[in-house]
């Protein structure tokens, strides 16, 4: 055992705790039992079969209100993998559930026996007759996809609300929507071809022109048997016309019967009847779907009423001027927004009654815009519109950045609203739809039924499809808050069918929570059907059985999961996922969304159950040790929850008091630990090339060989191995600058000031390259003479020391108040991270004083300095053909992205941002504590930057430039030297 070996103890939950009614069982703390474990070992491969407890769990959740814990999971790679577990599952009597992002808001992506993950290796995006059409891998996810397909002009048809994380599979599985699709642009109706896996292992390319004749040699009694079901709804004409008249309205209940009269052939009927069958007819490896012209010019409005109703009144007005999405939101709603980041505070005092309705039309061309325009004038002056807030202007705009903040709290809904919830609440999401022209009657009577059973829900809806969705609360945990639940169900699904004739699910899919409800909406014959339609697909019921049809009239209240409370930091969490696609670390050990689902599981268990203390053991290295830190899942998560945050404070548990005060030390004596560290680079750079020549391994040389002893003796956490490729020293010397006429202090960070850049041998250093330019350009900077032994902090502020981290936040903000003569002149920072870290991170630990110097600190990224105030000064003589970048995740906190690409725009005549561009997960030297979580983090993106050449591979980090230069074998350098190669005069 290495001899800090950090103690699990260190990480027990300490909110206050009762046995949850949910809780796993201690039985299942030893994992997936015997022989399946074994058995999925052997036919798969150890790396396929997930069995650890704490492996079970994180799969339990996704982002609805059920929590089921499968008996294993499993991960495979190809179709073979597929086939094989579904002829395993057949030979043994097991039941499979497929899980792509977990974003399901009906419990679809989740099994109690062999749970399969089909979005790790299942990605990737084909775009086909220059983006007309587009074959999409279902791991993808639509963000991912249309990223593709926005460099030819083209999106999707299906847009959710949670495109960012819900994958391409999930939207055809479901038939999810979204804002603009409505009944004519999902997934059903832009579908061109799929492949796809039966439960018997049968595959079937529907785009093969001998697919039928295939089907029907595997498959003859499902052939016969689907053309039987087609010939028996098509002599029924009043079930045909009902069937018709049931898809005139978004509807995502049950299985598409419609296939049986779209379809001619059972290949036919088959890729309808995928469509929307959440996973329960078989396993869709492949879609190719027709895409729809980017209309990018856009005039948007969020227009405020009195009242839910009369808002919804104002709905056919819009549709018939030709609006691309008209979207509604209650007050609830719009006060909730306030917790993202950008929404105006003062949304936060509207009426409780007021609504809002986010109009948006999108055009081709200028003159299709101003057309809009002018119907959405004629419209607005009829309307009776509420100003009840500062904020509200009720007007149409064209500004990109306010549209923006408008879809980003309308996308929000559920996760901004959940987020508000009482603590220790279940959140239920509904989702039902009604004839458009009926639209405002059925608010009224759905906030009638909600006050009847004491809901206060929120509301918001795709207006101008009819589709509304609703957020109830209440605590599982309560047998009479379920019962409460139970009762609301019943009367609301009587209410849609039998008042309104609408669709229980209109894009969330059946799901658990709606089956029981099935044949109310549907009625007997059609019911039959699909429960004859799913005998002959799946006879012996192996694929997600209960999930779209069970004869339990209390299905949709079995398996709901409790909420318990965890760290504040953590506790808003609804599990959506959203935060997953960003994590660097969900492809090898957890995400975001599975630290806060497995501290929750440790809540519900009784102090010191086998199940806790089996969590405990794992969630060191599969938790805290493999996050980056990076906290973009903050960014993309809708209510700003940081989980690297939380993994930084459960680092800080994790320490002795003897290492914080090591910490501090090294704090105080960072001028001294600087200059070590820079021999020890050029030491470690020369003995390394030295034992290569002498063959003293393969992973480095010497240096490698030293670190990887001292890492077992000591942690592997607290002592990074020297990796190839890891650069030589910096100079010992910076540039001469002078303070007179300066227009900014240059801060070389101490990164910049250990390691050497991949110019060193051959040119300009960074530091050299950045004062070179700034004097080029007319604008020189001065680097302070005692900059050496100062730093962000950011060393210490990733590893959770916190002592050490106010030390040296302060010393460096007192400094930098000094060098910029009280804040008259911008810092400029070298390295992404530490721009952040001086910008923002510090705060925290800083004395009220020193806060106050903070405010008064201008600190840019040597980015916005190149990019607003040189590169206007600077000419460009040469140009390198072509370039990729890589923007870090620290240009993600800062808003800094647009500049790297316009200084590579500079540089080179062709620039490449990889669409599977994001955190390399270096992180300073995490990438060197835990190198496997950079190979995973960096494996797609290294990928693409792969698959062809480039002149040159930009960024702004230097970490990251080395993180990237081992995941591609290409060298990475900062954009701004080869700025001052493309600006240098022939003379030098």
């Amino acid at each position: 055992m290495p001899l800090l070996e950090p103690d699990p103890e260190a990480l027990r939950p300490r909110e206050p705790r009762t046995p949850a009614p949910d809780r796993v069982p201690d039985d299942r703390a030893r994992g997936t039992e015997e022989p399946l474990r074994r058995e999925l070992t052997a036919l798969l491969g150890p790396d396929k079969v997930l069995w650890k407890v704490s492996d079970l769990v994180r799969y339990a959740s996704d982002a609805s209100p059920y929590r089921f814990v499968p008996r294993v999971v499993v991960v495979p790679e190809d179709i073979d993998d597929i086939s094989a577990i579904l002829s395993y599952a057949h030979g043994k009597g097991r039941e499979v559930v497929f899980r792509a992002a977990g974003t399901s808001l009906n419990g679809q992506a989740q099994g109690e026996d062999i749970l399969v993950d089909v979005r790790r290796h299942w990605t990737g995006v084909e775009v086909l007759d220059g983006g007309a059409r587009a074959r999409i891998r279902p791991g993808t996810t639509v963000f991912r996809a249309n990223a593709a397909l926005a460099r030819h002009g083209r999106i999707l048809g299906p847009d959710p609300a949670s495109a960012l994380a819900c994958t391409v599979g999930g939207v055809v599985a479901n038939n999810a929507s979204g804002m603009t699709a409505g009944t004519t642009r999902n997934a059903y109706r832009t579908l061109s071809a799929l492949t796809f896996v039966l439960p018997s292992g049968t595959v079937v390319d529907t785009s093969e022109p001998d697919a039928d004749e295939r089907l029907a040699r595997a498959e003859p009694r499902l052939c016969a048997e689907l053309l039987a079901i087609k010939a028996e709804i098509e002599a029924d004409r009043e079930l045909t016309a009902r069937i018709r008249a049931k898809y005139e309205l978004k509807n995502t209940n049950g299985y598409r019967l419609d296939a049986f009269l779209d379809g001619h052939t059972p290949v036919g009927i088959l890729r309808g009847l995928m469509v929307g069958s959440q996973g329960t007819f078989g396993f869709i490896s492949e879609v190719v779907l027709d895409t729809l012209p980017l209309d990018r010019l856009v005039s948007t409005a969020l227009l405020f009423f009195p009242s839910l109703p009369a808002a919804a009144a104002a709905v056919p007005l819009f549709n018939e001027a030709g609006a691309n999405a008209v979207e509604l939101m209650d007050g609830n709603t719009l006060r909730a927004s306030v917790s993202v980041e950008g929404v105006p505070a003062d949304w936060a005092r509207l009426p409780k009654e007021a609504a809002a309705l986010l109009v948006e039309f999108r055009a081709p061309d200028a003159a299709g815009r101003e057309a809009y325009e002018r119907a959405a004038a004629a419209v607005l002056e009829d309307l009776e519109l509420i100003a009840p807030v500062p904020s509200v202007s009720n007007g149409f705009t064209r500004d990109a950045g306010t549209i923006a903040g408008y879809w980003k709290a309308r996308k929000a809904f559920v996760t901004a609203v959940g987020g508000s919830r009482p603590p220790g609440t279940t959140l239920i999401t509904e989702d039902f739809a009604v004839p458009p022209s009926r639209l405002a009657e059925a608010c009224g009577a759905l906030l009638d039924l909600q006050t009847r059973h004491g809901f206060d829900a929120a509301v918001a809806g795709h207006a101008a499809h009819g589709n509304l969705h609703f957020l109830l609360a209440f605590d599982a945990a309560r047998p009479d808050d379920v019962d409460r639940y139970a009762a609301f169900m019943d009367e609301f699904c009587r209410l849609t069918v039998e008042r309104f004739d609408g669709s229980l699910k209109a894009e969330h899919a059946t799901g658990r929570n709606i089956a029981p409800f099935l044949e109310l909406e549907w009625g007997r014959v059609a019911t039959g059907l699909m429960w004859r339609t799913k005998r002959a697909i799946d006879p012996d019921g192996v694929l997600a059985p209960r999930i779209v049809l069970d004869r339990d009239p209390r299905a949709h209240l079995r398996g709901l999961k409790t909420i318990p409370r965890v760290e504040a930091i953590a506790d808003p969490c609804i599990e959506c996922g959203f935060c997953e696609p960003t994590c660097p670390s969900g492809d090898l050990t957890t995400t975001p969304r599975q630290r806060i689902v497995l501290r929750r599981e440790m809540t519900r268990q009784a102090e010191g159950a086998p199940v806790e203390e089996a969590l405990l053991r794992a969630y060191g290295y599969d938790a805290v040790d493999t996050c980056a830190g990076d906290s973009t899942c903050r960014l993309d998560c809708p209510v700003g929850i940081d989980t690297g945050a939380l993994m930084k404070e459960m680092r800080h548990r994790r320490h002795s008091p003897r290492e914080e005060r090591v910490a501090a030390l090294t704090a105080r004596n960072f001028r001294a630990v600087e200059a070590s560290a820079r021999l020890a680079v050029g030491a470690a750079d020369r003995a390394g090339r030295l034992g290569g020549r002498l063959g003293a391994g393969t992973a480095g040389g010497l240096p490698a060989a030293a670190t990887r002893l001292a890492r077992r003796a000591v942690r592997p956490d607290l002592v990074p191995e020297w990796l190839p490729g890891i650069p030589g020293a910096a100079a010992r010397a910076l540039p001469r600058t002078r303070r007179t006429g300066a227009s900014a202090v240059y801060y070389p960070a101490c990164v910049n000031r250990i390691f050497g850049g991949p110019d060193d041998r051959s040119g300009l250093s960074l530091p050299r390259a950045t004062v070179a330019l700034s004097a080029r350009a007319g604008m020189p900077v001065w680097i302070p003479g005692d900059v050496r032994g100062t730093c962000c902090a950011t060393i210490w502020h990733s590893k959770g020391y916190e002592e050490g981290t106010r030390l040296m936040a302060n010393r460096i903000v007192e400094a930098a108040w000094g060098w910029t003569a009280g804040g008259t002149l911008p810092l400029v920072v070298d390295a992404s991270s530490c721009t952040l870290g001086l910008a923002r991170e510090v705060v925290p630990y800083l004395t009220d004083d020193n806060r106050e110097l903070h405010a008064e600190l201008t600190v840019l990224d040597s980015l916005v300095w190149a990019a607003d105030h040189l590169l206007p000064r600077l000419t460009v003589l040469r140009k390198a053909g072509s370039a990729v970048v890589h923007p870090t995740c620290s240009m993600r906190h800062l808003g800094d992205e647009a500049q790297l690409r316009i200084l590579a725009e500079a540089c080179a005549e062709d620039v490449v941002v990889p669409v599977d561009a994001g955190c390399c997960a270096f992180a300073g030297d995490r990438g060197m504590l835990h190198k496997e979580l950079t190979d995973s983090a960096t494996a797609r993106e290294a990928a693409e930057v792969t698959s062809r050449p480039f002149d040159t591979h930009l960024s702004a980090n230097r970490m990251c430039e080395i993180g990237m230069d081992r995941a591609t074998g290409r060298s990475y350098r900062s954009v701004l030297l080869e700025l001052e190669r493309a600006t240098r005069s022939a003379r030098r």
